[in-house]
């Protein structure tokens, strides 16, 4: 309840625009006690409270893009935010082997001595 009212009373002295809001989880809905003027903003469509019920809805709120399945192959501009989070892991992936392949290739000098010079 603090945390949303804190929020809401930034917003409100930056002047609502109606694109102002919280994701709460869903399991919450029923221990929300807002004040008044925070209900007032919401049901007039000034304010939002999003309840959710797992992470792709939230994604999909903070994003405007389906959150999709992880799965599913690249299709461009269009892919779920799930597609391209997992094309990203697995490049961060195969770039961290690259690495630690090339790190065990290069020849070692003086068998862990420094260097002279």
């Amino acid at each position: 309840n603090e945390k949303i009212e804190g929020f809401f009373d930034i917003c409100a002295a930056r002047g609502l625009t109606g694109k102002q809001g919280v994701i709460i989880p869903a399991a919450n809905v029923d221990n929300l006690v807002l004040r008044d003027d925070v209900v007032a903003a919401a049901a007039a469509g000034r304010f939002h409270v999003h309840a959710v019920g797992t992470a792709d809805q939230a994604i999909e709120l903070l994003t405007v893009t389906p959150a999709g399945e992880a799965y599913l192959p690249d299709e461009g501009p269009g892919a779920s935010v799930n597609a391209r989070v997992l094309a990203r892991l697995r490049s961060l992936s195969q770039a961290r082997h690259e690495q630690a392949r090339a790190k065990r290739a290069a020849p070692r000098s003086g068998r862990g001595k420094p260097d002279a010079g």
